[in-house]
């Protein structure tokens, strides 16, 4: 496939192979694009921008719903193509490719939504021959930088709300996962959005995200990834609004009056979905210990239930990780835990980039499988007194995007929503669970800003007062 650049389909002077996770076969190529190509995608963009200032609410609204409803006819190529690049099981991938229809259309809605306020200018001593009030307007560049574990979804969360507020913006998805990226533009110049408005640029991202986030022309980044990536763009973005969805290592709270049936039946799904390539995967579960055996005989069935295999067997619900070296990592990991002193209890196993959902039991706050973002199909379990010795170890860690505890105590429960350091919070559920329409964002190292479809618009745009002099309250008889 080819990027599209300043208007134009490019094929690039130098190609990187998108290759398989699961099979290891090249799936495709695409350009690995040099500075020119980066310098003209910000150029292009900052012309863009001015076009899609200048375009009504109205007009972007019906790309957006026409672009929605080709992504709804097409959602089975999308899926496909997810699957492929990604080693994501098939059924996964059509989940993923379903909400994006839903997505656009919710933010074709939030972006005709843009509204101000007025403002009580005449409460202010020196004001009473004033009218204020504020209009939102698009912030203009804006470069959205994505992961390769959701190649679809996460793409939508950054470029659909810039679009639908009226920016434009340069797309650099995963090198490893740019498939989808480019499908999805096309989609979205078929509906009618101008050339100029949406670049989606491939390449390695350490070099073309620093030409991009360090450019003057760019107002607005908004990047999924990792911490590290994250700390690298801040220091070199300069005065720019930023969004940042970064690391976690999500935990969980099992308290002794809990369902452990439920517990463990969540703890199936949330860590172990994508292969535990999800920011918000589940894990580390502290246990209380009057029910930390029972909660690891619970546990034991429904993730040895989970069916390992090819991603387009329908029956597969975890397949390969992005890349061996990911799923060598992991295992890395549990035997450095399980030599220093854990437990396996199921699991372990590990078949080039396929490794089997594992379950450590006995984990220390000092192991790196506890302190450190897994991201992959592995969840630490660790007996704690109760739930304030549960509460320190769930905030003792840098990150803090999704918590959740399962207790029947009402009281118990709100004391951990407000005591939590956690972007997100789910009570009697995994913390793996993400509404598209729900403020979505951590704390500490996991990040700044909220996704969500209005709460990116709001991101995406800058509020602008306006005052209006010489109007005074004239008597009336």
């Amino acid at each position: 496939m080819k990027m599209f650049v300043d208007e134009k389909w490019r094929a690039g002077a130098r190609r990187i192979a998108v290759t398989s996770p699961w099979s290891g076969e090249t799936l495709d190529e695409v350009p690995d694009a040099d500075d020119a190509a980066a310098e003209a995608a910000l150029a292009c963009a900052a012309r863009g921008a001015k076009v899609m200032a200048r375009m009504t609410a109205h007009a972007r609204y019906e790309i957006l719903l026409r672009a929605a409803d080709l992504c709804a006819a097409r959602a089975e190529t999308l899926a496909q193509t997810l699957s492929a690049e990604t080693g994501k099981p098939i059924t996964e991938a059509r989940t993923e490719a379903g909400r994006g229809a839903e997505l656009l259309r919710l933010a074709a809605f939030e972006g005709s939504q843009l509204r101000g306020e007025t403002l009580p200018l005449d409460a202010a001593p020196n004001a009473a021959d004033k009218f204020g009030f504020t209009l939102r307007a698009p912030c203009g560049v804006v470069v959205a930088i994505t992961p390769f574990n959701f190649p679809l979804l996460l793409v939508l969360h950054k470029i659909a709300p810039a679009l639908a507020s009226g920016n434009s913006v340069i797309l650099k998805p995963a090198s490893a996962t740019p498939l989808c990226a480019l499908q999805l533009t096309e989609i979205l110049l078929e509906a009618g959005l101008p050339g100029n408005a949406l670049q989606c640029i491939t390449g390695g991202g350490g070099r073309l995200g620093k030409i991009l986030c360090s450019d003057k022309r760019v107002r607005k980044i908004s990047f999924t990834g990792s911490t590290e990536v994250g700390e690298a763009i801040t220091a070199c973005a300069g005065i720019k609004k930023l969004s940042l969805e970064l690391g976690s290592a999500s935990p969980t709270l099992i308290m002794a009056d809990a369902d452990l049936e439920q517990a463990a039946a969540a703890t199936a799904v949330g860590g172990y979905v994508n292969a535990g390539q999800v920011c918000i995967s589940l894990q580390r579960v502290l246990v209380e210990r009057p029910v930390y055996a029972d909660y690891l005989d619970a546990v034991r069935a429904p993730v040895e239930g989970i069916a390992v295999g090819a991603p387009q067997d329908e029956a597969t619900a975890l397949s390969a990780m992005i890349a061996e070296r990911e799923a060598a990592r992991v295992e890395g990991w549990v035997n450095e835990a399980v030599a220093g002193g854990a437990r396996l209890v199921t699991g372990g196993g590990r078949d080039g980039a396929v490794l089997q959902p594992t379950v450590v039991a006995d984990v220390t706050p000092a192991m790196r499988l506890f302190r450190d973002e897994v991201f992959g199909p592995a969840v630490a379990v660790t007996p704690v007194q109760d739930f304030r010795d549960a509460l320190r170890h769930a905030n003792d860690s840098r990150y803090g995007l999704s918590a959740s505890l399962f207790t029947r105590d009402i009281t118990c429960a709100m004391r951990f929503a407000r005591a939590v350091e956690s972007g997100n919070v789910h009570l009697n559920w995994t913390p793996l669970w993400r509404a598209d329409l729900m403020p979505y964002g951590g704390v500490k190292n996991s990040g700044i800003g909220r996704e969500g479809v209005r709460y990116a618009v709001e991101e995406m745009t800058e509020i602008k007062n306006v005052v209006v002099h010489g109007v005074g309250v004239e008597d009336v008889d």
